[in-house]
């Protein structure tokens, strides 16, 4: 990507781009890709939940009612939240306010951390209770369901996997932080700060689709 300069956001760009705004439109082209991909992905989820309430609604609906809408709700809250501290952050880099910076982006790491905490919770309660995937479930009071393991299944994977990708976000916010303290961005150059922002308003767009489609199905 190139080397950076004492002086905020000031940056060469790589040799291959004729600027850096070609550089900037190039990388942020890239992203919508690479997110593009990642809705694929997520819409394959998507799709085998659908094919569930369509065959087993009765299933879905009995099982539901294990998952704590109040927890779910509050991880609602905290993302939304992050979003918000995210664009912040975004918009501080813009104005080369490193500071800003790096405290809106510690804001939105200390969400992300409360969101993996509310998820850990609710984990170790459905483990502790037998709602497990598959095979693996032996909760008493859906042992009558038919086919309720498979609602377990698909909710495991699919929050699971969102999950992956928050702990993935973290890691990204603490390497941004970092360079931030540098005072690495500014007018001339908030690339990273950007294309962070894109990908965990992402991330917190699949859970906004998630918390009505596994906490509120009736």
């Amino acid at each position: 990507m190139g080397s950076t300069t004492s002086v905020a956001g000031q940056r060469q760009h790589a040799h291959h781009f004729k600027n850096g705004r070609e550089e900037f439109e190039a990388c942020k082209q890239g992203m919508w890709i690479f997110l593009v991909t990642e809705v694929l992905f997520f819409s394959g989820l998507f799709l085998a939940y659908a094919i569930l309430r369509v065959f087993y609604p009765e299933m879905v609906a009995a099982a539901h009612h294990e998952l704590d809408w109040k927890m779910g709700g509050l991880n609602t809250v905290v993302l939304l939240i992050s979003s918000w501290t995210m664009a912040r952050a975004v918009s501080a880099a813009q104005r080369g306010q490193a500071q800003k910076v790096v405290s809106f982006l510690l804001a939105t790491f200390i969400c992300a951390g409360i969101f993996m905490c509310v998820k850990y919770m609710e984990y170790s309660h459905k483990i502790h209770e037998g709602l497990l995937p598959g095979s693996l479930f032996s909760f008493k009071d859906l042992l009558s369901v038919d086919k309720v393991g498979l609602f377990f299944s698909v909710y495991f994977v699919m929050t699971g996997i969102h999950g992956l990708h928050v702990l993935i976000g973290m890691g990204l916010i603490l390497w941004i932080m970092k360079r931030a303290s540098r005072n690495e961005f500014g007018p001339n150059y908030f690339t990273p700060v950007e294309m962070l922002g894109l990908y965990w308003h992402f991330v917190d767009l699949v859970w906004i689709y998630l918390f009505p489609l596994l906490y509120l199905v009736s």
